[in-house]
């Protein structure tokens, strides 16, 4: 591992001030399960890491007037036991889909968010974007886990949160802070698709931190998330759906239906979302939903495969949602 100055500040201010700009390449630390890997690897070689163990005002996971605040330090095992949290089962079962007890003790929410793909190119030094001679390794390459949708540009990778799916199907923002000060947007507005390699995969600036997620009231929905997994214990989905409806007359009449692992972003189908508003909550609503999940797919040489799957957990996601 390459030598880094480390920094514990106890202010968000300070963490804030301390990724900015000087001399080398900072990094934020949280739980570590990823960073920590990826600086072993030397796929990430920070010369300053910026802690926020210390910062107290980034724990916890607090009810608040029915909303749910989720603090940057918290643990997926903190949410897993939080009182507050027990009317969000889509957020709950994203979570328990995470099996490792190391994972779950030390990973934070906002981590599994930031976490950097787990393209196999990029584990092993290709970059974000895995070119070579000016031409992305992944289109004839092994591409079985990548992306079938939102990949008609240089990025084929998925991304690999957890919680994104559930968290952007109930509406979730997220609060940002910087030396300026602090701004809140829309979970999904996190996320992007990156152009060129000099790009990231989310719209942080360099000193800016995710210091909360705020999760809106749960009162008159119904979700859930589904999951297809090639094993339990320590993997990554091969995709995900969650699934948010609200009921009029035992018709839908609002939906969000958001994708994981699919695409470089958490990839919300407006296509299916259509399918189910104004049908009766059931089987033939989940069949249109999952078709019209995938209708826009462009599968690569060997992940054909991920089309079904995904058309699957949407409409069992929908199911578990009847």
């Amino acid at each position: 591992m390459q030598n880094f100055e480390y920094i514990a500040p106890t202010e968000t201010i300070t963490a804030a001030q301390a990724l900015s700009p000087h001399d080398g390449v900072t990094a934020v630390l949280a739980g570590g399960t990823d960073l920590l890997s990826l600086m072993k690897e030397r796929i990430e070689t920070p010369t300053r890491v910026v802690s926020l163990r210390n910062i107290r005002a980034l724990r916890g996971v607090h009810g608040t007037g029915g909303a749910l605040r989720i603090g940057a330090m918290a643990s997926v095992e903190g949410v897993l036991g939080s009182s507050g949290a027990s009317s969000y089962k889509s957020l709950l079962q994203a979570g328990r889909g995470i099996t490792a007890p190391q994972v779950r003790a030390m990973g934070t929410v906002v981590g599994d968010l930031l976490q950097r793909p787990r393209c196999w190119y990029y584990r092993n030094g290709y970059g974000l974007l895995a070119m070579h001679e000016g031409k992305s390794l992944v289109p004839n390459g092994e591409n079985r886990y990548h992306a079938i949708l939102g990949n008609k540009g240089p990025a084929y990778f998925v991304n690999a949160s957890s919680f994104a799916p559930a968290l952007i199907s109930l509406g979730a923002s997220v609060t940002v802070a910087g030396p300026e000060g602090e701004r809140e947007m829309p979970l999904a507005d996190l996320f992007r698709i990156p152009a060129s390699e000099s790009e990231r995969e989310n719209t942080l600036m360099p000193n800016e931190i995710v210091t909360e997620i705020m999760v809106p009231s749960a009162s008159g929905w119904r979700t859930a998330t589904y999951e297809v997994r090639q094993r339990q214990l320590l993997d990554w989905p091969l995709v995900t759906a969650s699934v948010a409806v609200r009921l009029r007359g035992g018709k839908i009449a609002d939906a969000r239906v958001v994708m994981g692992h699919v695409a470089p972003i958490p990839w919300r189908s407006s296509e299916a979302e259509t399918a189910l508003k104004g049908q009766a909550l059931g089987e033939s609503a989940g069949e249109a939903a999952g078709k019209a999940a995938v209708a826009a797919a462009t599968p690569l040489s060997q992940n054909q495969a991920k089309v079904q799957l995904a058309s699957v957990a949407v409409k069992r996601a929908v199911a578990m949602v009847a």
